[in-house]
C-alpha cells in the first residue's frame, strides 16, 4: 500500500442522501481513493451513524425524507466539528445559503463530476487534519501563538477563540477564515484571497465566503450590525479592525 493510500484509510466519511444511485456512486469513487464510507437514506440515519462511529466528513443532500439535510447539520454541530459538504441542486438556492448558515463548509451542485466532490473533500479533510494536529487529536501537538485585537483572542495552540474572556465555538472553516485576518490586522482580504488562501484552490464561487463571515460575525460581535472587530471594506473584502 502506498503511503498516500495509508494515510487516507485514516479518514472516514459518512454519505446521507436519498437517491441510491448517486449514494452508492459517491461510495465506490471514495472507496477508490482509500476512504472508508458509511451510507444513510436521510438525516436520521445519518445523526444515527454519526451516534456510533466516528466520522470524518459528511456528504449530505439538502432535501431528504423524514429529516433533511440542513436539520441534519444543525443537530450535528451541537457536538462535531468535521467538515460537511453539502449537495444541493441549482434549484435549490436558498436552501445552500441557509445550509452554510447552519453550520455546512461548503456545498456541490447537483448534477456534478466525481473528481469535483473528490477535490473538495480532499481538501477539507487535509484542513481538518492540521485542525486535529494542532488540537492534540492526531499527533503532536504544534507551537502556537495567541492574537489579541481588543476582547478578542484567538489561541493557535489551543484553536480556542474568546470573546471578552468567554469562548466562542467556530467550525473549523470559521476558524480558518478568522486565524487567517486576524494574522494580519488592518490588511484587507477580497472574498478571492481568502478562499484561495483557506481552501488552497482557485477561487471558483465565492458566496460561501459572504455567508462564513456573517456567521462569524454572529459569534464574535455583540452588535453583528455594527461590527467591531470583522469589518467589510465594501467593494474591496473584508479585514479585522487593527485597533478594535
Amino acid at each position: 500500500m502506498k503511503p498516500n493510500e495509508r494515510k487516507k484509510r485514516m479518514y472516514r466519511i459518512l454519505v446521507v442522501e436519498d437517491d441510491n444511485e448517486i449514494r452508492e456512486g459517491v461510495e465506490i469513487y471514495l472507496k477508490s481513493q482509500g476512504y472508508e464510507v458509511f451510507q444513510a437514506k436521510d438525516g436520521i440515519e445519518g445523526l444515527e451513524v454519526i451516534g456510533r462511529e466516528e466520522v470524518h466528513l459528511a456528504i449530505v443532500d439538502v432535501m431528504m425524507p423524514r429529516m433533511d439535510g440542513i436539520h441534519m447539520v444543525m443537530e450535528l454541530r451541537k457536538k462535531h466539528d468535521f467538515p460537511v459538504i453539502m449537495l444541493s441542486a441549482k434549484s435549490e438556492e436558498v436552501d445552500k445559503i441557509m445550509g452554510l448558515n447552519m453550520g455546512a463548509d461548503d456545498y456541490v451542485t447537483k448534477p456534478f463530476q466525481p473528481l469535483e466532490l473528490l477535490a473538495r473533500v480532499n481538501s477539507h479533510l487535509r484542513r481538518y487534519a492540521r485542525y486535529l494536529e494542532v488540537t492534540g487529536n492526531m499527533g503532536e501537538r504544534n507551537e502556537g501563538k495567541i492574537y489579541t485585537i481588543g476582547g478578542l483572542e484567538l489561541n493557535e495552540d489551543t484553536v480556542e477563540v474568546r470573546v471578552d474572556g468567554e469562548i466562542v465555538k467556530l467550525t473549523p472553516m470559521e476558524y480558518k477564515i478568522l486565524h487567517l485576518l486576524i494574522k494580519s490586522p488592518g490588511r484587507v482580504f477580497s472574498a478571492e484571497d481568502i478562499y484561495e488562501k483557506v481552501w488552497n484552490e482557485k477561487a471558483v464561487n465565492t458566496d460561501t465566503i459572504m455567508v462564513h463571515v456573517r456567521n462569524i460575525r454572529e459569534k464574535i460581535e455583540l452588535n453583528p450590525k455594527e461590527p467591531k472587530y470583522l469589518k467589510v471594506v465594501w467593494g474591496v473584502g473584508y479585514k479585522i479592525e487593527k485597533n478594535a
